[in-house]
């Protein structure tokens, strides 16, 4: 489930010039930013327990002692007394109870918290109470003037003080209100009262979730976003709550409470909350939470779901006095065996698959007939369900992890038997080609075509030409599937075909990956390789049904048609290449984008230079992930969060969507991925139509910029991201901003162990997260960089949607994508910013980023700057840039030409 957009992640301490609250009973508590959560003890609290109301009420305060002494031996570092019960005489057994604790050295080292919502109450513990206490509480709700009085008082008396989110027109119980009154409330005690701010605890009030209630959805959220607010705007300040107020709806159900309790605690604690009144023996150890009941217990407090109350309450239902889930249904284990394997398939469950697997190795005269058998049977159902729009690619690489498990438990009594393995329906080499560094896509064709029978053998990345045919070759593999991200790797591509020709392989050659096309393996590559066919694969559903034409009986008349196809494509290329007109690269440069530089003052950043972030809170990410792409890496097709409730594909969408948050959840708290950014901003004026001049340290560095070329209606320009940096003429000093974010340190040990357990799925998973927190990564820098360390957007607030959509002003443009397609312009970028050094991220030969969870960019601020395409150009433009670069003209044809026309 995804975080709500407004919950920003880890808190960070930005206060530390000022002094610490100081608190003291016969011991100091000093409270620094060092220090763990305070617990205060509720247990001395009337209101809060039954047992000591009963004591007080009966005069046995020798018994109430001892509930304080036991709350001071539980841990409790404040004791919490209240004395508000309407047949008490509060002021009478308030005085006692403290006068009483002050004789009692072991209860009276702690401080206390006088607790009342009586006045004369509070002032009757503050006449009486020794060191340093905290009152408990005031407000603004009977309006300023009280409220100074009381406040007065308090600092008189030396204690600090708790302040309610509560004012004139009742209780906070949104984000903005508590904001609001905490706000009012605190620049009123510093300033008209003189009250010391680290003495000032605020309480933004805790309120019950899952109560059936819409409007009380965000009650645990709110307070989360107002405690990181307070704590980031109202220096010195902390914060308090009454933590089992949270879980009301769940009264007598105490494993829902406990867990609900310390996923409270968890987050409110990661927000800044530094005290709070808590029961210790109602909290559960936050990583012992049962994974799914946590999971809906999340879903609640962070407002996750729509229906994450329901869930709750369905899941509360099943969980008894004991904390332990009902059994679930296992009938199905009462099946024919052929039944069990198929079903274990089907339903991706690994727990039963290696007792069946004996069982049925028992059952056959060769542990090979099981593979060749039952399994297989199994297997052929995942591919007839997925075949016919019935299974989802999430589900099938689920199966494939079951029969990889299946068949490495028989791998040992195959190999004593010494037999050849299981006859496969094919042998296919799939490869990411030289310089490639992305693999997902490979990954999951590799696990759709092993759960048909296929035995495909995945060389990894940046596999050179030679290697993949020498392996091929070793291998009798019958196809060979190459794959790829960036555009360099289309003429690898090529490469690998002619080098395919001269080796003489007979085999086809299927072509892969993002920037590939139906297109450019019509033109580019399949001429380069007449032995056999070269096909264009759109994606992994499509795989199969390709590799069955073209190993089966109906070969020839496969062939045949994606020939005639082919060349219908190359023709309608040509024909349409012939209707584009471009312009002059001199013509083009005339046409330029001419903006107001007159009246335009370049906003100047607030820190020149490069800046480093070393270790990045992915918490903090985790609001910026766009899912959309995510359900696209696994061929679920929608929008999100459209896509979860989605006739078709929702149910399984919502599978894959609450098995990436359980994953997410561990990357974060277990740090298994590591994220890196260094980013910078730097003195920038346009020479020569299209090149950037950058001054760092006294060194020039220029950004040649391609400008589109295609023949333009009148008025409209043809652009270049040169025009939106003031040209050195105009006397404007202009500036521009550059980054490299990763998300993919750490990644590779934790693939390697789930591809060991052959988990094919949790691997998978693991590397589309992590691209997805590194574009969540770039996203969150670029809003820093708008809002604060450039600032030219300083008062920009957009959800995460607006963010999405790119609805803020400046652009980040990343070499490779549209607006600036060459690829020969990263190193440059590298190496103004010295990134490989600071960040880990490498550059490939054909200038992929290692990890590959990584993005880079520059960034624009100005308002019109807007993203483009620079489409076809003419080979005078591509010539002319390598020429002010100082390289190869056929070099730069070869990193250009899908873009040359």
């Amino acid at each position: 489930m995804s975080l709500h957009p407004d919950y920003q992640g880890k808190y960070i301490y930005k206060w530390k010039d000022l002094p610490f609250l100081k608190l003291s009973g016969l011991e100091p508590l000093v409270v620094t930013p060092d220090t763990n959560f305070i617990n205060v003890g509720e247990r001395t609290n009337v209101t809060g327990s039954r047992k000591f109301l009963r004591l007080i009420k009966e005069d046995c305060y020798d018994e109430a002692l001892d509930v304080a002494r036991e709350q001071v031996e539980g841990g409790a570092q404040i004791i919490d007394v209240n004395m508000d019960e309407g047949m008490l005489d509060g002021v009478e057994a308030m005085t006692k109870f403290l006068n009483l604790i002050a004789a009692e050295p072991d209860i009276a080292r702690v401080p206390v918290m006088i607790d009342s919502s009586k006045w004369e109450i509070i002032e009757a513990g503050l006449k009486c109470v020794q060191g340093k206490g905290v009152v408990n509480s005031i407000s603004l709700k009977e309006g300023e003037e009280n409220f100074i009085k009381q406040a007065k008082t308090i600092k008189q008396y030396g204690a600090a003080v708790i302040v309610m989110a509560f004012d004139e027109d009742g209780q906070a119980d949104s984000y903005e209100r508590r904001v609001e009154i905490c706000n009012r409330s605190y620049w009123i005690l510093v300033d008209q009262v003189g009250f010391p701010p680290q003495d000032i605890i605020f309480d933004p009030n805790i309120f019950p979730v899952a109560t059936g209630m819409e409007e009380h959805n965000n009650n645990a959220l709110d307070f989360f976003r107002a405690t990181r607010w307070i704590r980031e705007n109202l220096p010195g300040a902390h914060v308090s709550g009454g933590v089992s107020n949270v879980s009301f709806s769940f009264r007598g159900n105490n494993p829902v409470r406990e867990a609900m309790h310390s996923a409270f605690l968890y987050h409110a604690i990661n927000e800044g909350m530094d005290m709070g009144i808590v029961n210790p023996s109602m909290l559960e150890v936050y990583d012992d939470i049962p994974k799914e009941l946590l999971e809906k217990v999340e879903d609640v407090l962070l407002n996750r779901r729509p229906d994450a109350t329901e869930r709750l309450l369905e899941f509360a239902d099943t969980v008894k006095g004991d904390g332990k889930k009902k059994e679930k249904d296992l009938a199905w284990r009462n099946d024919p065996l052929q039944d069990r394997i198929t079903h274990a398939l089907v339903k991706g469950i690994t727990e039963y698959i290696e007792a069946d697997v004996e069982e049925a190795r028992k059952e056959y005269d060769k542990p090979i007939q099981v593979i060749e058998g039952p399994l297989m049977t199994g297997m052929n159902v995942v591919g007839d369900l997925f075949g016919s729009g019935k299974m989802f690619l999430p589900q099938v690489v689920k199966s494939a992890r079951v029969m990889k498990k299946a068949v490495a438990y028989l791998m040992p009594f195959i190999e004593a038997e010494k037999e050849e393995g299981t006859s496969s329906a094919g042998k296919i080499i799939l490869a990411t080609v030289k310089g490639d560094v992305h693999d997902i896509g490979k990954n999951i064709v590799g696990v759709v075509l092993g759960c048909n029978n296929y035995e495909v053998i995945d060389l990894g990345v940046m596999v050179p030409a030679e290697e993949i045919i020498k392996r091929a070759q070793e291998e009798n593999a019958q196809i060979i599937g190459l794959s790829g991200l960036i555009t360099p790797s289309l003429d690898e591509m090529v490469d690998v075909a002619k080098e395919m020709q001269k080796a003489g392989l007979k085999m086809p050659l299927l072509i892969g990956g993002a920037t590939t096309s139906r297109v450019h393996t019509a033109v580019k590559i399949e001429k380069h390789f007449e032995l056999d066919q070269t096909v264009h694969v759109l994606d992994a559903s499509r795989s199969v049904t390709v590799v069955e034409k073209l190993l089966g009986s109906h070969k020839k008349e496969y062939v045949e048609s994606i020939q005639a196809e082919y060349q219908k494509v190359r023709e309608m290329h040509e024909k349409k290449k012939g209707q584009k007109t471009l312009l002059p690269i001199g013509a083009a440069r005339e046409n330029k984008l001419r903006l107001d530089w007159e009246n335009y003052e370049p906003k100047v950043p607030n820190e020149l230079g490069v800046q480093v972030i070393k270790d990045q809170d992915l918490n903090e990410l985790r609001a910026y992930i766009d899912w959309t792409p995510f359900f696209q890496t696994w061929e679920l097709h929608g929008r999100y969060p459209k896509i979860l409730e989605d006739e078709v594909v929702g149910t399984e969408a919502k599978k894959l969507f609450a098995d990436a948050q359980k994953m997410l959840d561990r990357i974060i708290a277990e740090n298994w991925l590591a994220a890196k950014a260094t980013f910078g901003f730097f003195p920038a004026n346009t020479v020569n139509d299209d090149t950037i001049e950058v001054e760092h340290d006294g060194e020039l560095f220029k950004l040649h910029q391609l400008r589109q070329q295609i023949k333009k209606a009148k008025d409209q320009p043809n652009l270049s991201l040169a025009d939106f940096i003031a040209p050195k003429e105009s006397g404007k000093q202009d500036y521009i901003g550059a980054f490299v974010v990763t998300a993919g340190l750490n990644i590779d040990s934790r693939v390697k162990a789930f591809e060991e357990d052959h988990d094919d799925y949790h691997a998978i998973l693991l590397k589309a997260l992590a691209d997805r927190l590194a574009e969540a990564f770039a996203e969150y820098l670029h809003e820093k960089v708008r809002t604060q360390s450039w600032g030219y957007a300083a008062d920009e607030q957009l959800e995460n949607e607006e963010l999405i959509k790119e609805k803020y002003q400046g652009i980040r443009p990343a070499p490779g994508y549209p607006a600036c397609p060459d690829h020969t312009e990263k190193p440059t970028l590298f190496k103004l910013l010295n990134a490989s050094e600071t960040t880990g991220v490498s550059l490939t030969d054909s200038y992929a980023m290692w990890p590959a969870a990584s993005v880079s960019g520059w960034y624009f601020a100005h308002p019109q700057s807007k993203y483009f395409g620079v489409g076809k150009i003419a080979l005078d433009q591509v010539h002319d840039i390598a020429e002010r670069k100082g390289l190869e003209k056929e070099k730069m044809e070869r990193w250009l030409s899908p873009n040359i026309h």
